[in-house]
């Protein structure tokens, strides 16, 4: 039986699946095979911390509900981190930035403008990369003409 440690050593529980699915349906509908499924990183370790099922369910709250609702859950369970705070990060020309509210209205949109990658996109990315060198290489015989 896994076992999760709270706040302390001394403040371990068994793990119960049921009552950390019913926690993330509070805030998106989720099931029991995909939660399994995010949790199976965590299936070679016999204890574990209670950070680590938060972060698992931002991460499958925010792919079913949006960044918001994550932030609710994260901010809801933010007791059992130090930092006690959920920021997005984003890399802007070599830059690790958080929020927008200071970024005027160009740079607002360049970044609503930018497209999304997720980690299923990899056949799309081996597509566009096909396409890109076929157009590079066309070019190429192009300047060489």
């Amino acid at each position: 039986m896994k076992k999760i440690v709270y706040k302390s050593p001394e403040q371990v529980e068994n793990f119960s699946l049921n009552r950390f699915v019913d926690s993330l349906n509070k805030y998106a509908k989720i099931s029991d095979k995909e939660v399994k499924e995010a949790l199976k990183d965590f299936d070679q370790y016999e204890t574990m911390h209670v950070s680590c099922l938060v972060e698992v369910g931002v991460k499958l709250i925010e792919e079913k509900a949006g960044e918001k609702t994550a932030k609710e859950y994260f901010d809801a369970h933010a007791e059992y981190f130090d930092e006690g705070k959920f920021e997005r990060l984003r890399r802007i020309t070599g830059y690790l930035v958080g929020t927008l509210d200071r970024w005027n209205d160009a740079k607002k949109a360049e970044e609503s403008a930018r497209v999304k990658h997720s980690v299923n996109s990899a056949v799309d990315d081996a597509e566009r990369l096909v396409a890109l060198e076929t157009q590079a290489m066309a070019q190429n015989v192009a300047y060489a003409r």
